[in-house]
């Protein structure tokens, strides 16, 4: 399938029909993946679909802890009354 680039303001864009919308289910976002010498398109079902699994696992690991001290010992916390 051939498709125009067209101009959006000062961008350029890509019109999807109506019909490819529907089919592959596509709303407001979907993922653009950059390969070799391809994009291609997926339409995103769910953004955030297995973060709550993916935040236990790590917190049971340990990958949860802060990098740096939330404080820092110099920090005057008075001035923000």
């Amino acid at each position: 399938m051939e498709a125009a680039i067209i101009k959006i303001g000062n961008s350029k864009g890509l019109r999807l029909s109506k019909t490819i919308l529907e089919k592959y289910n596509i709303q407001d976002k979907v993922q653009l993946i950059l390969e070799d010498d391809q994009i291609i398109l997926r339409p995103i079902k769910e953004p955030r679909k297995g973060w709550e699994k993916a935040f236990k696992k790590m917190n049971v690991q340990g990958g949860d802890k802060l990098l740096i001290d939330d404080v820092f010992e110099d920090e005057n916390l008075e001035e923000w009354n």
